[in-house]
């Protein structure tokens, strides 16, 4: 080897601090993010042996030895086209992983899970349904996780379906410095909810950047179906900025950016942490008066997203989300103990 060459060493898999070890190991579903989280960390992801029989059935093996380490699983409870997972599979290969995790010996197991699928099943909406979220945490539990880590609950209440420790962060930081940055400019910009129960988040996030919101009345008759009755604000001659946690199908806030322009707004873009895009999602957006949609990683892109759609990192946040929890200092703190409010 010369003078000038380096030689490259791979990332430890485990980083010691005292005598605690943190190991950071991603399924199947955030394979991409995981690896974000790992590099900001400086360790290398715990290959968690995972496959897939032929009968569907998922297996998980460590390669390596995790006794007594503090081991970070990151999987979102969504699909990703990329590597053939449903958000069934994803949910599955969660709870295989901690299983394998607290069988082998782990000191602690903290399930890193920014997108918290079926969290819009919260509640009873109609006679004989299930509270699905409440079932997917007692799966999380019964399986062994220690403690949770998610982003922008759709509900922060169900936290309370856990009784282990949640720790609830949001991305709301890096939407609101993406558009101080992007659109900080124009002089008329106004923050839109989509509807009365984005409200608080819509205030908080117009605070943020010290602009005013109006509000968007929706009415829901089936599920997965919008329709917008009228806005409640001046939005005429104005940039509007819709914001929520989650875009699914793209029907809701396709027709929310129709009501908005019709209402007399100049522009209209989109901003949410959890951007879903099921179904026919993609050519929705893609036929909406948006001109611009951002979202995060916390759920994999697929293919095919048209160019208005930008994804912005969460692996900052959760990499030091994940250092904190395992020094045992305060979470709260990245956000000035404002992550609650959002």
């Amino acid at each position: 080897m010369s003078s000038l060459e380096t030689e490259v060493r791979p990332a430890p898999t485990s980083l010691p601090m005292g005598e605690k070890r943190l190991m950071l190991a991603a399924g199947r579903a955030s394979g991409e993010l995981g690896n974000r989280i790992a590099e900001r960390l400086g360790v290398g992801l715990t290959d968690p042996g995972l496959k897939t029989f032929s009968d569907g059935e998922i297996y998980c093996r460590y390669r390596e030895s995790i006794r007594g380490a503090d081991i970070f699983i990151i999987q979102s409870i969504a699909g990703n086209a990329g590597t053939g997972l449903t958000i069934n599979d994803a949910l599955m290969e969660l709870l295989v992983m901690v299983e394998a995790a607290k069988g082998a010996s782990a000191h602690r197991v903290i399930a890193v899970s920014p997108w918290y699928g079926y969290s819009r099943q919260d509640k009873k909406s109609a006679p004989r349904e299930p509270i699905t979220a409440r079932l997917v945490a007692r799966c999380l539990e019964t399986a062994g996780i220690d403690r949770l880590l998610t982003m922008d609950l759709h509900a922060g209440q169900v936290q309370g379906f856990f009784s282990r420790p949640v720790d609830h962060m949001t991305a709301m930081p890096i939407l609101t410095q993406y558009v101080e940055d992007q659109l900080g400019d124009e002089q008329d910009i106004v923050i839109i909810a989509p509807d009365a129960g984005r409200v608080k988040l819509t205030q908080k996030f117009a605070q943020k950047i010290g602009r005013p919101y109006a509000l968007l009345e929706k009415e829901r008759p089936a599920q997965q179906v919008a329709e917008i009755g009228y806005v409640i604000g001046d939005v005429r001659d104005k940039v509007a900025v819709i914001v929520d946690d989650i875009i699914d199908t793209g029907g809701t806030l396709a027709a929310a950016s129709e009501t908005v322009i019709d209402e007399g707004a100049s522009k209209v873009f989109a901003v949410a942490t959890h951007g879903v895009f099921s179904g026919r999602a993609f050519e929705t957006l893609a036929a909406s008066p948006l001109s611009g949609i951002v979202v995060t990683d916390t759920v994999p892109l697929r293919a095919g997203a048209p160019d208005l759609i930008r994804v912005l990192t969460t692996a900052d946040i959760l990499e030091d989300s994940v250092r904190r929890i395992f020094t045992d200092d305060s979470v709260s703190d990245i956000f000035a103990g404002e992550n609650q409010l959002f």
